[in-house]
């Protein structure tokens, strides 16, 4: 396997992209909640001034202007750190943008364990629990710099509310620049048929090493990169699921209510039943650390996700 290539945080790649839309579109508009910095969104605010609207530290009246500009026609972003726009903003989320059909875009930044040393009160493993819960909320998790900004450039004409949620590590190039996507659809990014890796997010790049990690012992892993956890791509997972023998879900995420939960439901209730384990952050309080330090605990590391495949494999065996 040819080495992964360096890039840019995502985040990054994110507010990139959005000045060059919001250039061309006057439209666009970003709110964000004293978060310029830690969304990147400086040079935004310098170039264009006028298409961007600070409400301070203050996400219930983020979500609530957001919508109602995105009720006058505009299309808005509202970029707050994940951990706090979907807990103390999340019954604006649900009433203001999910139940109101109002396509705000929800830009969950620093999500994750991102904050790392911070610890629990910045750590955002409830998010996607949460907003799978509600309906009328379509849900983008990008593992790289080109499924971030294929999703910006997708979220710009999406007609539905939509959270994106992105993290602060700079991420390895995974996907060609000439890869389909489409809101909705999984990503396979390595072929197997051995096992499988269905992850989500930053995790995407750790079950891809991890693949490269099999291939070296004769194990042919499959990797797919799940961005999206509403609509869900039911028909891939089924198709990966029904060719291989174990399957292990990975996520930044609680290990109830994220990718691992909506994975399960959808193989039990087929009648499809590979050995399945579920990674991601256990029902315990959260060791703090930095965010490599913590996947490191939760053996959310290349070597940790091979022995989880590798230990399920030998179980179907036996």
């Amino acid at each position: 396997m040819q080495p992964l290539q360096p890039g840019s945080p995502n985040q990054q790649v994110f507010s990139d992209t959005l000045l060059k839309l919001a250039e061309h579109d006057r439209n666009v508009l970003v709110v964000t909640s004293d978060s310029r910095g830690s969304g990147r969104l400086v040079a935004f605010g310098k170039q264009l001034p006028a298409q961007i609207v600070e409400v301070g530290i203050a996400e219930q009246n983020l979500v609530g202007v957001a919508a109602g500009l995105a009720a006058s026609g505009k299309c808005v972003f509202a970029v707050s750190p994940a951990c706090f726009l979907t807990a103390r903003g999340l019954e604006q989320i649900k009433n203001d943008v999910a139940y109101s059909d109002q396509p705000v875009k929800l830009v969950g930044i620093s999500a994750g364990v991102s904050y790392g040393a911070l610890g629990t009160t910045h750590h955002s493993l409830h998010d996607l629990a949460v907003l799978q819960a509600f309906n009328n909320i379509d849900i983008v998790i990008p593992a790289d710099n080109f499924e971030t900004r294929a999703a910006l450039e997708a979220a710009i004409t999406h007609p539905r509310p939509l959270y994106i949620r992105l993290g602060k590590k700079a991420m390895h190039h995974l996907h060609a620049p000439e890869t389909p996507f489409a809101i909705g659809k999984a990503i396979p990014v390595r072929r197997g048929g051995d096992a499988a890796f269905l992850a989500t997010g930053e995790t995407v790049e750790i079950a891809v090493q991890a693949a490269d990690a099999l291939a070296e012992r004769g194990i042919r892993a499959e990797v797919l990169s799940i961005h999206s956890l509403r609509p869900f791509d039911e028909a891939a997972v089924l198709e990966t699921a029904r060719r291989v023998a174990a399957i292990v879900t990975v996520e930044e995420h609680s290990v109830h209510g994220g990718l691992g939960s909506r994975v399960a439901t959808l193989l039990m209730q087929a009648g499809v039943t590979p050995a399945l384990r579920i990674v991601g952050i256990p029902d315990e309080y959260t060791y703090t650390g930095s965010q490599q330090e913590i996947f490191a605990h939760y053996a959310i590391t290349p070597a940790g996700l091979a022995a989880t495949a590798e230990s399920l494999l030998e179980g179907k065996q036996s």
